[in-house]
């Protein structure tokens, strides 16, 4: 059954963050070439081209990266197609550290728009990012599959974090209207959306990791 369900879940995650891949894609080439940035988003402002094109590197790798990340982790690629998964995995290696250091940049140079809170835990994730994606690559030359499984499993939760950022927005305001939430990304629900939309899902994933360390006897 998991040799089942496992791909098919892959699948299925890399079909639904589709959405999400287009949007963050366009918005990061719309906001770096145009003559008024400030017009596309808010993020984006006129005269800041190191923050504005950190933060189009970090919107247009990381897109195709949550929609690559699952796809690597397909056991029919892994098993049938070990050079493209490894050419694959140099690839996604590329996009992730150019995800985690345009936003790095940005956060550095422009701050973000919740203040200090959301600049610190957003700086948290895109160090964690880079530090998964480091590993991964690091224990896959090294042949420690064990290890690698585990790194490139964190990886995925983490490529995939800005679609579940907000797949959360999109639950919560379709639930409650946008209770303790504003546009300032200040109220009570947003100062918990930047952590909750990747450290949860981190601690779940080492409690799975662990587990199946366990089984394997590791």
């Amino acid at each position: 059954m998991q040799r089942y369900l496992t791909p098919s879940l892959l699948l299925i995650l890399a079909l639904n963050t589709g959405w999400f891949v287009v949007y963050s894609a366009d918005l990061g080439v719309r906001g770096l070439i145009s003559e008024t940035p400030g017009a596309v988003s808010r993020v984006f402002e006129a005269g800041g081209v190191l923050a504005n094109a950190g933060i189009a590197l970090h919107m247009i790798a990381g897109a195709i990266l949550t929609f690559g990340a699952p796809l690597q982790a397909m056991p029919i690629v892994r098993r049938r197609w070990p050079k493209l998964h490894r050419r694959f995995g140099y690839v996604l290696f590329v996009l992730a550290v150019a995800t985690g250091l345009g936003g790095l940049a940005y956060i550095m140079l422009n701050g973000t728009v919740g203040g200090w809170w959301m600049s610190l835990w957003f700086g948290v994730y895109g160090g964690a990012m880079i530090w998964a994606v480091v590993n991964t690559v690091r224990s896959a030359r090294a042949k420690d599959f064990d290890r690698h499984f585990a790194c490139a499993t964190r990886l995925i939760v983490l490529a995939v974090g800005s679609w579940i950022y907000r797949m959360h927005y999109a639950l919560w305001y379709a639930t409650t209207g946008g209770i303790a939430s504003n546009d300032e990304f200040t109220g009570l629900f947003d100062q918990m959306q930047v952590v909750a939309f990747f450290v949860p899902y981190l601690l779940i994933t080492e409690v799975l990791l662990r587990r199946r360390s366990a089984r394997r006897g590791g």
